[in-house]
């Protein structure tokens, strides 16, 4: 599409929103800002623009004048694309885009695209430092914090972007054609938003739409939606395995990676050889292994940068050591399978903090994971009585409800002694306490570190 002299509503404020309206000036749209949330003033968002990009700015109610002149719509993520809001557009034809179509549209090169429940932030980052000792141009952007929109329009053909895609910007996905994709696993998460697990489900397998037989699709054998998308995915499928054998991919047998091809099987790294911990990582690993060969890219290459590759913060993060606990910070399990990667990282008995916002997901498959490694699970924000009643359920006895995030620290520290671990890892988002995960993370992090050795 040419977006020269178009003008295209932008509809979020946020730092997607921010990002295209950026590209969208730089191809010579006419970009309009618009946020629903009648608190922000219009100063204060036009401040985080770029000095010298061009924007109409529109807080709390577009006109209906307005309407009528827009051309095209880009929706931030955090916007829900079955809105009366967003469906009068498209009753008029208007196309709906997210930031990850607009970034395509405008960008080059190649493209590789990450997705899944969990473990997108981990393959993305390990992925992106894989393509970078490989190439010499590497963007990673997307929902791990880096806009995609805006590297997209510094691009070449020599660029390769490594992207993770939420289920949120897939929902808009058109001509989006990733030369690798993957899908690291689909469980139950966002239903508040996506409402059954057929629609979240596919949301994910819209990265590999546009995709043929030319291009690759990573997929692990061990979820049950992904192995069932694999007989119909558009794309060449490779196979990673935490738990068999496969003829043909990448699979765990006790402690070592191999890889199976052509009726032939190649050893290819202990899991102790590297950083990372827990089995989920060892699939993440799988999966950047998978897409970074389907790039080309020879494992003599990929397997240093995994070997060096640091853990991503806030995923099963190694804190410190406090008074012979150790702490772990897992601030990004924000659903309850992110949840189960956390508790079975762990080799000793923990001290758990769970809780938060209310995705209106269940907690039995989580809890079941705990295996008595649990000997305390201390509770905070909305889910906690939810979480209480369902842990008790399944016979987990030494419950506390906190009211605050320090008082749930002081209860861990209390809780703890020499030879266990504190662990957060919530299994719900930290919306109603923190704004992000991020913050929630860090706060944690600050109170291991400011803790006296006695």
């Amino acid at each position: 599409m040419n977006l020269k002299g178009k003008k295209v509503l932008v509809v979020g404020s946020g730092i997607s929103g921010i990002g295209a309206v950026e590209a969208l000036h730089r191809v010579g749209a006419v970009p309009v800002l618009f946020d629903e949330n009648e608190k922000l003033q219009t100063e204060d968002v036009r401040a985080k623009l770029k000095p010298g990009v061009s924007a109409q700015i529109v807080i709390g109610r577009l006109g209906e004048e307005l309407k009528k002149e827009v051309e095209l719509v880009v929706l931030s993520p955090g916007v829900p694309t079955d809105t009366a809001f967003v469906a009068a557009f498209r009753q008029r034809g208007i196309k709906i885009w997210g930031e990850i179509e607009l970034a395509y549209e405008i960008g080059k090169g190649t493209v590789i695209g990450i997705t899944g429940t969990n473990g997108k932030t981990t393959t993305t980052s390990l992925v992106g430092a894989i393509m970078a000792a490989h190439c010499k141009d590497v963007n990673v952007v997307g929902n791990i914090g880096n806009p995609y929109t805006l590297t997209a329009l510094d691009s070449t053909e020599e660029t390769v972007t490594v992207a993770e895609i939420s289920s949120f910007q897939l929902e808009t996905v058109e001509k989006f054609k990733p030369k690798v994709s993957a899908i690291l696993n689909i469980t139950p998460d966002h239903l508040n938003r996506h409402h059954t697990m057929e629609n979240y489900a596919a949301a994910k397998e819209a990265i590999c739409k546009n995709q043929t037989k030319a291009e690759t699709c990573v997929l692990n054998y061990e979820n049950s939606y992904t192995r069932a998308f694999g007989d119909r995915c558009p794309a060449r499928v490779i196979w990673f395995s935490s738990e068999r054998r496969l003829e043909d991919g990448f699979y765990l047998e006790g402690e070592e990676i191999f890889q199976a091809k052509n009726g032939a099987r190649e050893r290819l790294m202990n899991i102790h050889d590297m950083k990372l911990v827990g089995t989920c990582n060892v699939e993440n690993v799988m999966a950047a292994m998978a897409a970074a060969t389907a790039c080309g890219v020879p494992m003599e290459e990929i397997l240093p940068v995994i070997r060096e590759f640091q853990p991503v913060e806030h995923r099963i993060e190694f804190v410190a050591t406090k008074r012979g606990v150790d702490y772990y910070n897992d601030s990004k399990g924000t659903n309850p399978d992110a949840a189960i990667q956390g508790i079975r990282a762990m080799d000793r008995p923990t001290v758990l903090i769970g809780g938060g916002y209310d995705k209106q997901s269940e907690y039995d498959e989580w809890i079941e994971a705990f295996g008595g490694k649990v000997k305390c699970l201390v509770l905070i924000g909305q889910t906690r009585e939810k979480i209480a009643a369902c842990a008790r359920k399944h016979g987990v006895k030494n419950i506390v409800l906190a009211d605050t995030f320090e008082e749930a620290f002081k209860v861990c520290v209390e809780q703890a002694a020499s030879g266990d671990a504190v662990l957060l890892s919530p299994a719900c988002a930290s919306w109603g306490m923190f704004p992000n995960y991020e913050v929630r993370g860090q706060m944690f992090k600050e109170m291991v570190n400011q803790m006296e050795e006695n």
